[in-house]
């Protein structure tokens, strides 16, 4: 059940402070806090809780505001509990009543935090810093088109042009896994099947089936030690790796033909393994080294490789993103997946949903060159919207004004690299440490939240500086920004 916070709690007036401790009301948290509408993300939040019985949960503002500070600082679940138990401003963040030294809730909590604030409340939560003052119209509304000509529900031509820029890229948020490797995923897979059969053998008491523990673990750590791993090598061991994790698998299917019931974990962990076999015996056997949805953690199945083609990592493992800037330098996320997929797609519908917000289509859209396909242009063609880059053919004569929008295109999209780069590094993005699919999603959207918090609670000058460069350039003036 859930339970609404006291409203005494939410002025630092009342927060109750110890004789001796002197707290500073001009603190960013305390200023944060003050300005984050907690009520409005608390009636959402309510709504998880339609039972009346049972244990009280934790209130929304504890709930959101540990993984606020959690985003922002990138530490582990147990160093937060210990960093809120010893900080007053952290507590006062949170909505406690006043200043204790006990721990306000073990570290395990905060798993439950993740997934109860999805990644869809992280969006509406996000949705809301951005557009407090406007309502999103229905995903159900037929009316997304604008009008071919004249005024349409009482709007003038005016109110109907296209306004506003848009910037689009796509990114890769890496999960906090091992480099995988064909015979490593093997190793790893034959060593948990043998954990689970020592289980039964010890709850069931039976005989200990010959598993070649030693012969297996010398096979892995003969190529593992190896400086030089020729492709005979590697081969080699795959191939003595995919007979014991077999050995093992048909143990384990005579164990639960006898009846043997293996516990839920166990489940999931044995359906991992045996699809990790099928992928493993498929690439062995046909040569290669693709194969669809491929697995490359045992412990996060969900997990996919992200080709990327950067200098530093050309694959990534994790999941791959959207994100779109608006006026002001806010971002949102516009699609999140961990399969790989053509990031050219998402421009149509990325657009509609400005449309959808705004009433208006953009007048530009600022997108690199895979985005610039021939059905996205003839989409934007239709609309009146620029987007951004050379048209297809044969090179023309460019002129002093096309070099210039060129130029300034060019200089607004970096906006969403700063984004992406302001995000991996001091938001967490860089390296998700979670390990549930929900929770990863959550804490892929906390990251693009919380950004876009801090830039609006705290960093109002810089916000103002963002849509000031848009504003000039969009009045084409030829300034250059120190």
């Amino acid at each position: 059940m859930y339970r609404a916070a006291d409203k005494s709690q939410s002025s630092f007036i009342n927060f109750n402070q110890p004789i001796g401790l002197h707290m500073n009301p001009n603190n960013r948290w305390i200023r944060m806090a003050d300005k984050i509408p907690w009520d409005k993300f608390e009636k959402r939040y309510a709504d998880l809780f339609p039972s009346n019985t049972g244990n009280v949960a934790k209130p929304l503002r504890m709930a959101l505001g540990s993984l606020i500070i959690q985003t922002r600082y990138h530490i582990a679940d147990m160093e937060l509990v210990a960093q809120i138990q010893e900080n007053p401003y952290y507590q006062y963040f949170i909505g406690l009543p006043g200043y204790q030294e006990e721990e306000p809730f073990e570290a395990s909590v905060l798993v439950s935090f993740r997934k109860r604030l999805t990644a869809e409340i992280i969006a509406e939560a996000n949705e809301y810093i951005i557009n407090p003052n406007k309502v999103t119209r229905s995903d159900d509304d037929d009316d997304t088109k604008p009008p071919t000509g004249g005024s349409s529900d009482g709007k003038s031509d005016e109110e109907m042009k296209n306004k506003g820029t848009m910037i689009i890229d796509a990114s890769c948020a890496p999960s906090n896994i091992k480099y995988p490797q064909d015979f490593q995923l093997l190793n790893e897979g034959r060593e948990k099947l043998q954990s689970i059969i020592d289980r039964f053998c010890k709850d069931y008491s039976l005989a200990k089936p010959r598993m070649y523990r030693k012969e297996a673990r010398k096979n892995y750590l003969k190529l593992a030690k190896s400086k030089k791993r020729s492709t005979k090598k590697i081969r080699a061991t795959i191939r003595k790796q995919l007979g014991y994790v077999l050995r093992n698998l048909r143990y384990l299917e005579v164990f639960m033909t006898d009846r043997y019931a293996p516990t839920s974990k166990e489940i999931r962990l044995i359906s991992t393994i045996y699809k990790v076999y099928l992928q493993q015996e498929y690439m062995y056997k046909n040569e290669t080294h693709s194969v669809p949805d491929r697995i490359v953690s045992i412990s996060q199945p969900y997990i996919r490789p992200i080709v990327r083609g950067k200098v530093k990592a050309p694959v990534e493992f994790g999941a791959k993103f959207d994100i779109s800037i608006v006026d002001g330098g806010l971002a949102r996320i516009e699609k999140l997946s961990f399969d790989a997929y053509n990031e050219s797609t998402c421009l149509v519908g990325a657009v509609e949903r400005y449309y959808k917000r705004n009433g208006y289509y953009p007048e530009r859209v600022l997108a690199d060159q895979i985005y610039r396909t021939r059905d996205n242009r003839s989409y934007c063609k239709l609309h009146g919207i620029r987007l951004s880059g050379p048209k297809l053919g044969r090179p023309g004569i460019e002129t002093e004004n096309d070099k210039r929008i060129e130029y300034q295109d060019n200089v607004d999209r970096i906006e969403v690299e700063r984004s992406f780069s302001l995000a991996k590094r001091c938001y967490s993005l860089g390296l998700i440490k979670t390990k549930l699919e929900e929770t990863t999603l959550t804490a892929i959207s906390l990251s693009i939240f919380v950004m876009n918090l801090f830039k609006v609670s705290l960093c109002p000058f810089l916000t103002r500086v963002v849509i000031l460069r848009i504003l000039l350039a969009r009045q084409d003036l030829n300034i250059e920004f120190s």
